[in-house]
């Protein structure tokens, strides 16, 4: 969008458009956040087709980056965006935190070394080491 001729009339315009878009786009992030934290994944893949008809209109209605951080006529948007842009890496952070717990799941549970050894607890609660090689034939 070509925002370099436009009057101050037509950016506060311009603005009222796309304040209540990037507000929208705050508060679907707010909500992408609680169903990643319930794991509820189909409210997630729900969201998502939002958040990209929202990001497209956004793309539409705001200026390049440059006008942004040069024009103070910006800096209600520009504020909106960057706590957007923080929810967004927010949740980012959570999806990988769960996707490497999984891995972690996964590896654990899957066929390793014979020799590794393996912790676990016993009947006491304490940790118990044992090597995954150790199978009933063999003790």
């Amino acid at each position: 969008m070509s925002i370099s001729g436009e009057s101050g009339t037509e950016i506060a315009g311009t603005q009222a458009l796309a304040l209540p878009v990037a507000e929208q786009l705050q508060q679907l992030l707010a909500l992408e956040f609680e169903a990643l934290k319930v794991q509820d994944l189909d409210h997630f893949e729900h969201l998502q087709t939002a958040k990209t008809d929202l990001l497209a209109e956004l793309a539409r209605l705001c200026p390049d980056s440059e006008v942004l951080q040069a024009h103070s006529d910006w800096a209600d948007l520009k504020e909106i965006l960057v706590d957007c842009r923080d929810m967004h890496r927010r949740n980012a952070v959570l999806i990988e935190r769960k996707l490497d717990a999984i891995r972690g799941a996964l590896r654990s549970l899957s066929a390793g070394h014979a020799s590794s050894p393996v912790e676990v607890y016993d009947r006491l609660g304490k940790m118990a080491r044992f090597s995954k090689g150790r199978g009933f034939n063999e003790a």
